[in-house]
């Protein structure tokens, strides 16, 4: 199973500048992988193009045996009537409920459940959010901004876990955070600003696990990459 895009270029109609050009790159096994660059490089419109939302590119995309593909975004729209437990509860399947329960404990949502998702913070409503896309079925998630609004000790803990139950799943987190993805990510896909010309370059992260010490020249040598390849 892989994701792998050749050549992609976008250019929205009636636009002066593409969006990016000549785009390339290959996630070739299971992870948590980010995409990064400055506002306005075009990570959410390629996170669309991966998902099928968005037409009119050129260039090749092909993911052999990835069927299910699914787009977490950050302040999507919730269900403001509803409590919090009782939508959980509808949309779990039965199998899933063990893993619901654990997933609300680790993101710190068990005292939301009788609230009202209008009632709840933008950190809250993301959390519930991306909780919702974890009990489905997916080959590859992309994360796009799906942990904003929420503090940093709590979104390490939340990829942790999430890697420790999804090891064999793919992951497309999309973040302005270069602390964060050099250390949680295992590659980092950065598109470079203003680059017309193979606008992308992947870095390898430290793909820090539960348990382990973060190797601090390691990361800052991904950190290094990652914001020369960016500028």
């Amino acid at each position: 199973m892989f994701l792998q895009a050749k050549s992609l270029t976008l250019k929205y109609p009636n636009a002066n500048n593409y969006v990016f050009r000549n785009l390339s790159f290959k996630m070739a096994e299971p992870g948590f992988n980010a995409l990064f660059g400055p506002s306005g490089v075009g990570k959410t419109s390629l996170a669309k193009i991966i998902t099928g939302e968005l037409v009119g590119y050129s260039g090749e995309l092909t993911g052999d045996g990835m069927e299910t593909l699914l787009y977490s975004y950050n302040l999507e729209r919730l269900p403001g009537w509803s409590s919090v437990g009782k939508h959980l509860e509808k949309i779990t399947p039965p199998a899933r409920r063990g893993r619901r329960d654990e997933l609300i404990d680790v993101f710190g949502l068990a005292e939301l459940m009788d609230q009202r998702f209008s009632q709840l913070s933008l950190g809250q409503q993301n959390r519930i959010n991306l909780l919702r896309y974890l009990l489905q079925d997916f080959h590859l998630l992309i994360m796009d901004e799906s942990l904003a609004n929420v503090d940093e000790l709590t979104r390490e803990k939340i990829i942790l876990k999430i890697k420790d139950l999804y090891a064999e799943a793919y992951f497309l987190y999309i973040s302005h955070n270069v602390i964060e993805v050099s250390k949680l990510c295992k590659k980092i896909i950065v598109l470079g600003g203003g680059r017309q010309e193979s606008p992308a370059t992947t870095v390898r992260g430290c793909n820090l696990v539960t348990g382990q010490r973060i190797d601090r020249a390691e990361q800052e040598h991904a950190m290094l990459e990652i914001m020369n390849a960016s500028s």
